[in-house]
């Protein structure tokens, strides 16, 4: 589990994080929502270690990250897998090469050994036999996945996603929400997502931290959140063609 503790985040005299007070549960797929501009991305960047609030606290699993050691860090940061936005492939890699590259850095595997524990990734995502491939020889939906592999190479017990169905058309967006429900379960992660899509807030939030201009507006899961009173969370999903419809069979 990852606790946010009273999390705020200041740059220069501009407050862009207020408080924020949340959890993402192991296991499960934990989103954080928002409108462009809320400071959800802020947050997760936060989790990861990439800011460091002013104020506040993130544990993992009790164990306050900013506070670490960089020893400690380093070992905490081992425990985590990253999937960007744009996949952030190394265009002059094989895919293979890319999956293997964190543990190259991180591990002491033998290369079969990389080899292997690559394979074993890409076929968890389905991307079986593209090892000599280079990125640009993939569509956007098998990048996006190759990156998933390469985010699962050390076995992580915490993932993260920033906003994975950026550019993809429904149906690939749809396998890539599969996909990530898939990999919590099966391996048990604390899965951490930051998106706007629509049908992933419906479909796949199991927690869902809703960030509005800087603080936690609501929490809650896709069991509730097209029921719910809040008014800006109302504002921002009932704004959406897909839950506007929705809302007429409520």
């Amino acid at each position: 589990m990852i606790e946010v503790n009273n999390v705020s985040k200041y740059f220069g005299e501009k407050q862009v994080l207020f408080g924020i007070d949340t959890q993402f549960e192991e296991g499960k797929v934990n989103l954080i929502i928002g409108r462009s501009g809320s400071g959800k991305t802020v947050l997760m960047k936060c989790l990861v270690g990439l800011f460091t609030p002013e104020e506040g606290e993130v544990l993992y699993s009790g164990r306050e990250f900013h506070n670490l050691s960089d020893k400690d860090k380093l070992s905490l940061r081992k425990e985590m897998g990253m999937v960007f936005q744009g996949s952030a492939l190394f265009d002059s890699m094989t895919i293979e090469e890319n999956v293997t590259f964190p543990l190259d850095m991180f591990t002491d595997m033998s290369e079969s050994e990389m080899r292997d524990r690559a394979d074993f990734c890409l076929e968890c995502v389905d991307l079986k036999g593209v090892n000599k491939l280079f990125p640009a020889e993939l569509s956007g939906g098998m990048k996006k996945r190759a990156a998933i592999a390469r985010a699962l190479a050390c076995n992580p017990k915490y993932l993260f996603f920033d906003e994975p169905n950026s550019g993809l058309d429904p149906k690939t967006s749809l396998l890539i929400d599969e996909l990530i429900t898939k990999i919590t379960h099966d391996f048990n992660t604390t899965t951490v997502v930051n998106t706007h899509d629509l049908n992933s807030i419906i479909t796949i939030g199991e927690t869902i931290s809703f960030i509005y201009q800087g603080r936690l507006g609501w929490r809650g899961s896709s069991a509730n959140i097209l029921t719910s009173d809040d008014q800006t969370l109302n504002d921002f999903i009932y704004a959406q063609p897909l839950t506007q419809r929705l809302r007429k069979t409520l």
